[in-house]
């Protein structure tokens, strides 16, 4: 994903071998936790590479055979620190404020091309990149507290929003990032 000729290469291989790709869901994610004063160089190029690079070297790819065909579904994974901060995850916040833009910019040049794009922003769910959140039993109370849910999000929570993304029902849809949070990013 972080190769541009090799996404390329897999993406025509297997439209040429298994057939076309109709929806594409760019979920490849990692995180780095560090104070950005002490923030290291490698891993913020690590988080560029995977959290937006690999978006537009694999949509591109994919984008190409979907403009052919005039139509696809294009759903980049964000986060609810596309348009949020927190100490400590800068970078992150920077490469999901990327993705959110970057989709914006993808409906902006492909939509006229038949292809929808859209994001989903999660919040805090329970998921391995998030396992030092969940154990932390500080960063619980506050998440209960900060969410009007007053929990942690469920990974099968996501999937309704992945579904209306991936379906007809979003065909005038583009250019979204639709918050799958709790409520998070709608209150102060």
């Amino acid at each position: 994903m972080t190769d541009h000729d090799a996404a390329r290469a897999a993406i025509d291989g297997f439209e040429a071998g298994s057939g076309a790709i109709d929806i594409l869901v760019n979920n490849a994610g990692m995180q780095h936790r560090a104070p950005l004063e002490e923030f290291s160089a490698q891993a913020f190029d690590q988080l560029l590479q995977t959290n937006v690079a690999s978006v537009f070297h694999v949509s591109q790819a994919v984008a190409r055979h979907m403009i052919a065909r005039g139509a696809g579904k294009i759903i980049n994974i964000a986060s609810v620190m596309t348009s949020l901060a927190r100490p400590g995850v800068a970078p992150y916040t920077a490469t999901k404020g990327a993705v959110g833009n970057l989709t914006k910019g993808m409906a902006a040049d492909w939509a006229g091309k038949g292809l929808q794009c859209n994001a989903i922003a999660p919040g805090y769910f329970r998921t391995p990149l998030n396992k030092a959140l969940t154990e932390s039993a500080e960063f619980n109370d506050w998440l209960t507290r900060r969410t009007p849910a007053g929990r942690w999000g469920e990974v099968d929570e996501l999937a309704g929003a992945c579904v209306f993304l991936a379906s007809e029902a979003s065909s005038f849809v583009n250019g979204t990032t639709i918050y799958v949070d709790g409520g998070i990013t709608a209150t102060v």
